[in-house]
């Protein structure tokens, strides 16, 4: 029998071409080298480049940067993360002045935090966590804050240590599906996660989660992760296309198209979320400072109804 000309040779399934609406614009500027020289020069790390975010150019040239506290080795190997696992550093307890120093010499208006998991530690990283937001609103009292925090493996303690530093936004990425998370975020637990977004709410944050779509999920099960965040009264949703690190990570079941992303945008507003960030190139951290103002994506989302 003929080969298809649609198998791929020697059990190699050849990579799915990008289409054009994924086309991300080089990281230039003089705004881009500012941010560029105090990253470097504070020794900080920021998850823009760990993870490879295609908006990096965009952000950066704008003034603005995610930082990545706790060092840049995680103790988790999620199947779709470019961060490096391992071993990680020993805690650099002078680390949460350093980042607040940086946040001030670059005269943000909003920051936004997050970091590697820290398993090892007793606390998960939470002091330090908690040490670093303290730093940030003192030295920068003008500034809004979103924090990108681990799952700290669903502990109420090391939680509650966020509630009480009170940050503007708290975000937890759900990351995907249900059935694909043994395989997407491996050491992670679906419902731990939903758990740890109803304690936040609960503890009185304005809560953030976000969707990677392109990993073998269907629209159905979209929806239903969709109603499980809603039931969470999770206030803040954001959906991006996922694209692989490297050829090490999962790869790309498909690019979904902007009409689709459309499409969840509208579901997620009518499942009552407070702002909806669904699109090819949206990452969680992506117009973060958009999302800190309540009723603020539903209004604008009103607005172009009537319009």
């Amino acid at each position: 029998m003929e080969q298809s000309v649609c198998a791929p040779e020697n059990g190699v399934r050849p990579k799915i071409k990008k289409p054009d609406w994924l086309r991300v614009k080089l990281p230039i500027g003089e705004s881009y080298k500012h941010v560029r020289n105090l990253v470097d020069t504070h020794k900080l790390h920021t998850i823009c480049e760990s993870g490879n975010c295609p908006n990096m150019g965009e952000c950066w040239g704008a003034g603005t940067a995610t930082f990545m506290i706790l060092g840049n080795i995680c103790t988790r190997s999620c199947g779709f993360c470019a961060v490096a696992t391992g071993r990680p550093e020993p805690v650099d307890w002078e680390e949460p002045q350093r980042v607040a120093e940086a946040i001030c010499l670059m005269k943000v208006k909003h920051a936004v935090i997050t970091s590697v998991d820290r398993d090892e530690l007793r606390d998960g990283g939470s002091v330090i966590w908690q040490n670093t937001i303290k730093a940030i609103k003192a030295l920068n009292p003008e500034t809004t804050l979103e924090t990108l925090i681990p799952d700290f493996k669903g502990d109420q303690e090391n939680i509650q240590r966020i509630i009480e530093a009170a940050p503007e936004v708290v975000s937890h990425n759900i990351e995907t599906v249900e059935r694909l998370t043994r395989q997407v975020r491996i050491q992670a637990k679906y419902r731990r996660s939903m758990e740890v977004l109803r304690i936040l709410k609960e503890g009185g944050m304005r809560t953030k989660t976000g969707i990677m779509l392109g990993l073998g999920e269907s629209k159905e099960e979209v929806i239903e992760t969709m109603n499980d965040l809603a039931a969470v009264n999770v206030d803040v949703l954001t959906l991006g296309q996922y694209l692989q690190p490297t050829s090490k990570h999962l790869v790309v079941e498909r690019f979904v198209h902007p009409d689709e992303f459309a499409e969840f945008r509208e579901i997620g507003y009518s499942l009552g979320f407070d702002y909806v960030e669904s699109g090819p190139l949206v990452r969680s951290s992506y117009h973060s400072e958009k999302h800190v103002f309540a009723g603020y994506g539903r209004q604008q989302w009103l607005a172009e109804k009537v319009n």
